[in-house]
């Protein structure tokens, strides 16, 4: 217990720094351009103290529920004061939000030459709960794995540096986004492997094996993407970038491409892994057994994988489409119009491009740790 709190808070001390810099940012947050030039929007977390007005209005399209409360703002440079907020509902669930003493808030506030002008509700303040519910993935992970839990955890940090802090820059710099997604994946994948397995057979298989099984999705990707004349623009954010960044110019097929890659790139480890760990062990169970065998047990073992895996890619990007599906359905659209609808077809393609690198991966794994293990038993012998 006292090895896995050690680690817990060597955890918290290498990523502090990560989450200081990230709080630091929104509290310095704001945008301009949308006002005058002597105007600035500043983004703040702020708490509910009292309401002070609560009534429904009906201008005549329906009821509206107009709130006025006071809320003390938490973020500097304004932490402390307190301004008064009016909140208007209009009935729609998605945007509408009823607010009670208490609550805490993301506030936009109007500031003019550091003076507050106005303020306005933005959204519920979340933070605390993605930190509470990371704290308790990251516990969990370190009582259950110990040492290659933390290993774990650092890997995942530095996946979403690479991410957070190049790819997704480089991109807005005008890279390819497609040559940033190959190269990032390739670094993700032997830092993890190097990390979790070591400097050793198991590794460079694993390694090769995503590797492999990614590129294989990227090369499937590009193909039926211009085929099938993908633009890249279908789903909503990708059309917003191209009003909201006027200076950068996105290649966006290869942004999707990039995207599948990426989505891709934790189940083709997964089961790279898996399978370059079952070998192992069976060389180390039985040392004279030959490399034909070792392939087909390492292919067996891949089999069973490739059935719950696949599922697993399909089922992920089937979920988030639930409420698209729903809305097709409740339209009663053709299945001839829902599967060339470029917004249905990008899932599809992101999926089956996926689980087609996914089980790739798998006899370049075998072959590969096959190899590398009996070459390296010859070597011991």
């Amino acid at each position: 217990m006292k090895k896995t709190l050690a680690a817990l808070l060597f955890v918290m001390v290498l990523f502090a720094p990560t989450l200081t810099a990230a709080a630091d940012l929104q509290d310095s947050y704001h945008y301009s351009g949308f006002y005058d030039e002597f105007m600035e929007s500043v983004i703040v977390r702020a708490h509910v103290i009292d309401m002070i007005s609560e009534g429904e209005m009906d201008f005549g399209f329906g009821p509206v529920i107009r709130q006025v409360f006071t809320a003390e703002i938490r973020t500097n440079p304004f932490r402390g004061e307190i301004v008064e907020v009016e909140n208007v509902s209009m009935g729609n669930p998605a945007m509408d939000m009823i607010i009670t003493p208490g609550d805490r808030l993301i506030l936009a506030l109007e500031v003019v030459e550091e003076q507050i002008i106005a303020a306005y509700p933005q959204d519920f303040y979340r933070e605390f709960h993605i930190y509470l519910l990371a704290g308790i993935f990251i516990l969990l992970l370190l009582v259950i794995a110990h040492g290659k839990g933390l290993k774990a955890i650092i890997a995942l940090g530095l996946t979403v540096f690479l991410i957070a802090s190049v790819m997704l820059p480089g991109i807005l710099n005008g890279h390819d986004p497609l040559m940033l997604a190959i190269i990032i994946s390739i670094i993700v994948t032997t830092i993890t492997m190097l990390l979790i397995c070591g400097l050793n057979s198991k590794a460079f298989a694993s390694i090769i094996g995503t590797i492999g099984g990614v590129l294989v999705a990227a090369l499937i990707s590009i193909w039926i993407g211009h085929t099938a004349h993908m633009t890249g623009l279908s789903g909503q954010e990708a059309q917003m970038l191209t009003f909201v960044v006027n200076d950068a110019s996105f290649n966006f097929r290869n942004l999707l491409i990039a995207g599948i890659i990426i989505g891709a790139l934790g189940a083709v480890m997964d089961v790279a892994i898996s399978i370059a760990s079952a070998m192992e062990e069976i060389k180390a169970n039985n040392p004279s057994i030959s490399k034909t065998d070792l392939i087909k047990s390492g292919m067996n073992v891949g089999k069973d994988i490739a059935g719950t895996m696949t599922n697993t890619l399909i089922l992920a990007y089937t979920g988030t489409s639930i409420p698209l599906l729903l809305l097709f359905i409740a339209h009663d659209q053709s299945y001839i119009a829902i599967v060339n609808m470029e917004l249905i077809a990008t899932e599809i393609i992101r999926a089956l491009s996926g689980s087609i690198g996914l089980v790739l991966a798998i006899p370049i794994t075998a072959l590969v740790s096959a190899a590398l293990m009996t070459k390296s038993s010859s070597k011991k012998s």
